[in-house]
């Protein structure tokens, strides 16, 4: 295979574990987006069997195929917009998140035509100004309570702005927002059975926001919520689950002065051995970063040069490196540049980077 990405399944059980320690509210593990990269079902396997008893994901369809693998625990879908499939959710027994009140009626209309009661979460709009419920509270309120028989409330949650921001003011307005909305539901009898605000950042850095579940997200792959604000993840004991690594199609010696790839920018100030990789931005490498990574050989880091291509790059090896063509090259994680140094040689977060790994390179567990 020219390319793999390599996911150690013990790291995320290990993570698991160290965040088990920081909190003892029960965990929804996070596995939205192919489970950040890392794989849907066989990292919601692993976070159940750790101890997570939730999983959570934003499309209908991630919680429906999380539901076709056999597992069974609490799943929520939170980014369901109108005219999804809440047939297939309600039959499934998926929760839902709701945030305005034409999504809540559509949702209850389908369960009256089949029959089954909905498990919903409220979802309020604490200052993100993203998803949740924010001006037509009141209304959203009324309604409610007026079709309370009709439901069962699962959940009231909220999703914080600024946590990975641990010294942020506007983590606590969005506490005290929070608190407040919480209240009013509760004067009004709707009593939610869970309640859930935290996420990766606020579980490591805010225990009074974690109430009763948080949502595990990128720490539990390994990974640091901001890497400015709040250190690398192994200040947190967590381990990276994710190494990529990728064959060398071509070795050939070049010399000083040889402009490299689109545009040739990348000039050779010494004679050298380049590396032609056979992974590029269609596979995920952010085509923007530049030599502050690469990739690494027998422990022995090879920088970019040039530009990324679509399905391969070139970097630098040196002149007397015994890299062969055919020979694997780890691109990320393991002894090569972390995912944290692709992130910020791209300016962007980690997040993104392991998000964006194409589905063409199989994962290996």
């Amino acid at each position: 295979m020219r390319a793999i990405v390599q996911i150690d399944l013990d790291a995320i059980a290990h993570n698991i574990a160290e965040v088990r320690k920081r909190t003892i509210a029960p965990i929804l593990a996070v596995v939205k987006a192919d489970a950040y990269g890392h794989g849907l079902i066989p990292v919601a396997t692993t976070a159940i069997d750790s101890g997570a008893t939730w999983l959570g994901v934003a499309l209908l369809e991630e919680a429906i195929a999380l539901r076709e693998a056999g597992i069974e625990v609490p799943i929520i879908a939170w980014l369901t917009p109108p005219h999804d499939d809440f047939e297939a959710a309600l039959k499934n027994n998926i929760d839902l998140s709701v945030s305005s009140v034409e999504l809540f009626a559509e949702i209850l209309e389908t369960a009256k035509r089949v029959h089954i009661k909905p498990r919903l979460h409220f979802e309020v709009d604490t200052g993100m100004r993203r998803g949740g419920i924010l001006d037509d509270w009141e209304e959203f309120l009324r309604y409610a309570s007026d079709h309370k028989s009709e439901f069962e409330l699962a959940g009231f949650w909220s999703h914080f702005a600024r946590a990975d921001e641990p010294d942020s003011e506007f983590n606590f307005t969005q506490m005290f927002e929070f608190k407040t909305r919480l209240i009013a539901l509760e004067e009004s009898w709707l009593i939610p059975t869970t309640v859930h605000l935290s996420n990766s950042a606020a579980i490591l850095s805010n225990p009074a926001a974690h109430h009763s579940m948080v949502r595990l997200g990128i720490a539990m792959y390994g990974l640091s919520p901001d890497v400015k604000n709040m250190g690398a993840g192994s200040e947190f004991n967590v381990r990276p689950a994710m190494t990529i690594k990728a064959q060398l199609h071509l070795v050939k010696r070049a010399k000083a002065g040889d402009a490299v790839g689109y545009g040739g920018t990348g000039v050779l100030t010494h004679d050298t051995k380049l590396g032609v990789v056979a992974m590029g931005y269609s596979d995920g490498l952010p085509r923007s970063t530049s030599n502050a990574v690469g990739v690494s050989f027998a422990g022995r880091k090879a920088p970019l040069v040039g530009r990324i291509s679509m399905d391969q790059c070139v970097v630098d090896l040196g002149w007397d490196s015994d890299a062969q063509a055919g020979d694997y090259v780890t691109v990320m994680g393991g002894d090569g540049y972390s995912i944290d140094e692709w992130a910020a040689a791209a300016n962007t977060i980690n997040y993104e980077i392991v998000t964006r790994i194409a589905p063409r390179v199989p994962r290996i567990y």
